[in-house]
């Protein structure tokens, strides 16, 4: 079979919203963005909001997110929704604490990806051999999820050393690590809080310290996917399936296998997520532990547009929104309303620029309440920083809806030979 034949049919439908931003662009908008976060630092006194403890805890928020917004890129690619994802990381931090506290935390790691893929497996046996519809499949997966583990903690918590009903015992930690020298030396650079290099300098710190050694392994699997999935044959295949399956199956592509296969993987990643938070995140399985990261790793993936480039974007993100509640979250979010502001005036700009006026106009008084909520305020109160992850995804996926392209046949039903 000619792999180089699939491509042909996806390889011709250009995305909806126009080119895709390329990489120098990117990296323009991205620079962009870090100066006036660095200037917005300088005018707030808000020197949390770039240090390297933030953006360390910003990256441990990320990671379950981004894993479970992998996990739906793997899914939808080959045409299957899975709203399940919470589902699946409830039951990869309940397998992975249950296995962690009893036989080490690498076990409880494993168990807890494959909790994840018991569930997804259900999930494609509904989908995939009985075409029950996705977004019914994905919601019920989650309230069985929930209560069987809620059911299963009572009579394996609960009469454990330090667990009850709700909560584990302790797992053993993974342990962390530095990078020996240059941890040390960007921590006191960005302590110097000079514009711009110091933000620069408490980013990258963030990134290489206090790690733990599966938050390496959860960000290699980032360009690991990407590889799997748009240089292999393998990937090739199951992109195929998303994108047309009825021309993939006159091909000699198995499609329910390769269906079967993208869900399980689905599955195996939010159950890593899962597993990460019980056992590295917080060392103890809690009930209600996912707070809702399988429905915000999802809107990282649309975020991202079903790339995993843009996944980790947006995991980026919401992990930062998300980790302000845990540093200094009232000051910090209140200077971000001031970054907000500003932004949004480029937007009224490069609205008014493509001549989208009505738009323009609305972004513009968006962003006067703004000024006027920083200027009138000197902290927000507590539950707006609780609510902030959920307010940025929204307020993300709207402003970026235009420019999406899902797979072509994600979600729609198929049957073996329905194109003959």
């Amino acid at each position: 079979m000619s792999t180089a034949t699939i491509a042909k049919a996806p390889a011709k439908q250009p995305g909806k919203g126009g080119r895709r931003m390329s990489l120098p662009v990117l990296l323009l908008i991205i620079a962009g963005v870090l100066v006036l976060t660095s200037a917005v630092r300088l005018i707030t006194d808000a020197d949390g909001i770039t240090s390297t403890g933030q953006m360390s805890t910003a990256l441990r928020a990320a990671v379950p997110i981004g894993l479970a917004g992998l996990g739906g890129l793997w899914a939808e690619r080959a045409g299957v929704v899975n709203i399940g994802l919470e589902g699946m990381m409830i039951l990869g931090t309940w397998f992975g604490a249950w296995a962690g506290y009893q036989w080490g935390p690498w076990t409880g790691v494993v168990v807890g990806i494959v909790g994840g893929a018991l569930g997804a497996v259900l999930h494609a046996i509904a989908t995939v051999t009985f075409n029950v519809n996705h977004i019914v499949s994905g919601v019920a997966l989650n309230i069985l999820a929930l209560g069987t583990t809620r059911y299963l903690s009572k009579f394996t918590f609960e009469d454990a050393p330090q667990g009850s009903s709700k909560q584990s015992p302790p797992i053993e930690s993974l342990g962390t690590f530095d990078v020996p020298g240059l941890s040390s030396w960007l921590e006191t650079l960005n302590q110097k809080h000079w514009f711009l290099i110091s933000d620069i300098a408490g980013l990258v710190g963030g990134l290489i310290t206090d790690l733990s050694p599966l938050t390496v392994v959860a960000v290699a699997l980032v360009p690991a996917t990407w590889y799997v999935l748009w240089r292999t044959s393998f990937g090739l295949r199951l992109r195929s399936c998303g994108e047309n399956p009825i021309a993939a199956e006159s091909l000699g592509v198995n499609v329910y296998k390769y269906k079967y296969i993208a869900v399980i993987i689905s599955g195996g990643f939010a159950g890593l997520g899962g597993a990460f938070l019980s056992i590295v995140s917080s060392n103890v399985y809690l009930d209600g532990q996912t707070a809702g990261r399988g429905y915000i790793g999802l809107a990282a993936m649309i975020f991202g547009n079903w790339m995993p480039g843009g996944l980790a974007l947006g995991a980026g993100l919401f992990g930062y929104t998300d980790s302000l509640k845990l540093r200094g979250g009232t000051t910090n979010v209140h200077a971000l309303i001031l970054l907000l502001a500003i932004l949004l005036v480029f937007g009224v700009a490069y609205l008014a620029w493509k001549k989208k006026y009505v738009p323009a106009a609305i972004t513009a008084a968006i962003s006067a309440l703004m000024f006027v909520w920083y200027t009138s305020t000197d902290e927000v109160p507590n539950q707006v920083v609780t609510a902030s992850p959920y307010v940025i995804t929204l307020l993300v996926l709207s402003l970026s809806a235009q420019r999406l392209r899902m797979p072509k046949a994600d979600g729609l039903p198929y049957r073996k030979g329905q194109g003959k």
